[in-house]
């Protein structure tokens, strides 16, 4: 069974604003562009919160409804459900997902992973996928070198992992909160 992958999802916090950005390719397996327009970045919870996710399409799908349940349940409150949701994995109450999700309310920035893991990213920039060592390091670096705002930051890194990654695209989607 051959699996769709491939994305790469960056957020940057800075000014009061978080912006998660990402790329619309769809890989199958390691030599196929399934889709080059798919949106992995939205908002969530009445447009409060926003995330972006990475890695084979169901789990990353699977991911982001458990993770919706769970700010439902908690009233929106981010960082619980985020811990909430990592609990039940660590209880062997779900199966272990291929995917990891960043998410994003108006204070809080986390890295959610299918496995469990939740982190709170340092210096408010984060990124995932198969071009998010690229993103990342782009994201910092104009962070600490220029006066961009969230978005542009956001932006610019993924333009530059897809200049690099095979598995990420031109075709950004941003959201802001």
């Amino acid at each position: 069974m051959q699996e769709f992958m491939g994305t790469t999802i960056c957020a940057v916090k800075k000014d009061g604003k978080t912006a998660i950005a990402g790329d619309g390719q769809v890989t199958l397996s390691q030599s196929v562009i399934f889709k080059n327009n798919a949106v992995k970045v939205r908002r969530i919870y009445n447009g409060k919160v926003i995330l972006g996710f990475a890695g084979a399409v169901s789990d990353a799908f699977t991911l982001t409804e458990r993770f919706e349940e769970m700010l439902n349940k908690y009233s929106g409150n981010l960082m619980r459900s985020a811990v909430e949701l990592a609990e039940l994995w660590r209880s062997d109450k779900f199966r272990k997902l291929e995917a990891m999700m960043i998410t994003a309310d108006k204070d809080t920035l986390l890295i959610v992973s299918g496995t469990g893991e939740v982190i709170e990213p340092d210096e408010g920039v984060c990124a995932i996928g198969s071009g998010g060592n690229y993103a990342l390091a782009a994201a910092r670096a104009l962070a600490q070198e220029t006066n961009y705002p969230a978005e542009e930051i956001a932006k610019r890194a993924l333009k530059i992992a897809s200049e690099i990654c095979v598995f990420t695209n031109e075709h950004i989607t941003c959201e802001v909160i």
